[in-house]
This record gives structure tokens, C-alpha cells and sequence, in this order.
């Protein structure tokens, strides 16, 4: 009797959290958001499978049903962060086609909105921008992951590409010039979300890398 009076005190002093995820079977959940908030915080090398236990409140020992290493946690956690990119350019491509109704402004407003959209996310999710990218090879073939979408059902690529077909179909960029602009049009600006995160523009001022972010969209079109 004594024991199960002082096993039921011991687990009333147990973190809420611990019991809610073994409870709910949300525990991966827990493990994958602490894990993002690492990355959010500290880029790639903050991804460790330890801090996220604690900071979900369990032992380590109880992440290994779940991430059998780090390196399970931190893949995890890269398609958390390349979600996120997709949602970002998501809303920016709202926000900028809000009541268009011509479609070639409409075509070319939203192909800008995914340049400034992965530009203005690199500078404001640095971290998680960074694992999505920088930490390891990102082929485009991933994208049959669920994690890298955004809610529209496609990940940062696939609305890219679905810009570019956007421009055809209104007119706006040939279809003979059509194939491989993708990977131009990523190239500029991952270049520029690059030279500002780590690069020569990382001292310039957020206002100024947005402007430029503006101008390297319309360059890209007008070269298309």
C-alpha cells in the first residue's frame, strides 16, 4: 500500500508533457517539434537527438522507438523545415495575386512571389532554411515526402515549376524556352538567399536585401 501511495505521488511530480505524449501517442510528434524549434534556433548543428528528449520531457532511451539516431531526427526535421518553405511561398504568392484578374500579371506576379517568398524565408527561418539546404544533397526526386509539402499538396519545387508553367500558359514565356528554367530561375535565387545568409551580403541591411530580392526576380523573368 505504502509503495503505491509513494508510486503515485513520484508520478504526479512527472512532467505533464511525458505523460501526454506516452497518452496520445504523440510523442514522435513532440520529439519532431523540438527538433524544429532546435534547428529554428541554431541551424543544423542544434539538431541533437538528446536536447530534443529533454526538451519534450522523456528519457533518451524513448526517442529510439521513434529516431533510431540523430540522423533519423534531423531528416525528420528537414522535412518540417522544407514544409515550411512551401507554406511561406504559399502565402506570398496569395498575398501578391490578391484580386488579380488579368492572367499574365497574375502569371508573372506569382512567379516573383516564389523568388522573394524563398529569399524573405531564408532571412527570416535562417535556421531552418539552413536544413533544408545547406546541411546535406537535396534532389528534387525527395519530393514524393508528404513533410516537404506545403498545403496545397506541393513542396518549394514543384510550385516553382508550376510558376514557370503558369507563365506559358499565359503567354508570357515561350514553351520552347520553358524547359530546364527551373533550375536558372533556383540558381539566382538560392544564390542570393546564400550570399546573404553566409556570403558578402550578410552585413546588409534586411530592407536592402528585400529590394535587391525584387529586382533579381524581375531580372530572371526578363532573361527567361
Amino acid at each position: 500500500m505504502v509503495k503505491a501511495r509513494a508510486a503515485a505521488v513520484a508520478d504526479d511530480k512527472t512532467p505533464s508533457v511525458r505523460r501526454e505524449s506516452y497518452r496520445h501517442g504523440d510523442l514522435r510528434r513532440a520529439l519532431l517539434n523540438a527538433g524544429v524549434a532546435l534547428a529554428r534556433e541554431g541551424g543544423p548543428p542544434a539538431v541533437v537527438l538528446r536536447e530534443a528528449t529533454r526538451r519534450a520531457g522523456v528519457v533518451p532511451n524513448a526517442a529510439y522507438r521513434h529516431f533510431s539516431n540523430r540522423d533519423a531526427l534531423f531528416d525528420a526535421v528537414r522535412g518540417a523545415a522544407l514544409g515550411a518553405l512551401a507554406r511561406a511561398i504559399e502565402r506570398e504568392i496569395a498575398q501578391a495575386t490578391h484580386n488579380m484578374t488579368d492572367a499574365a500579371e497574375r502569371a508573372r506576379a506569382a512567379f516573383k512571389a516564389v523568388g522573394t517568398g524563398y529569399v524573405r524565408f531564408a532571412q527570416t527561418e535562417s535556421g531552418l532554411f539552413r536544413s533544408a539546404f545547406a546541411a546535406q544533397p537535396y534532389d528534387v526526386d525527395e519530393s514524393d515526402r508528404p513533410d516537404y509539402r506545403g498545403e496545397a499538396g506541393r513542396d518549394p519545387f514543384q510550385i516553382l515549376c508550376d510558376a514557370l508553367d503558369g507563365l506559358v500558359a499565359a503567354g508570357v514565356l515561350s514553351a520552347e524556352r520553358r524547359p530546364g528554367a527551373e533550375f536558372l530561375a533556383w540558381s539566382a535565387v538560392h544564390g542570393m538567399a546564400m550570399l546573404a545568409l553566409d556570403g558578402p551580403l550578410r552585413r546588409v541591411d534586411p530592407a536592402h536585401i528585400e529590394a535587391m530580392a525584387q529586382r533579381l526576380v524581375n531580372m530572371v523573368e526578363q532573361g527567361l
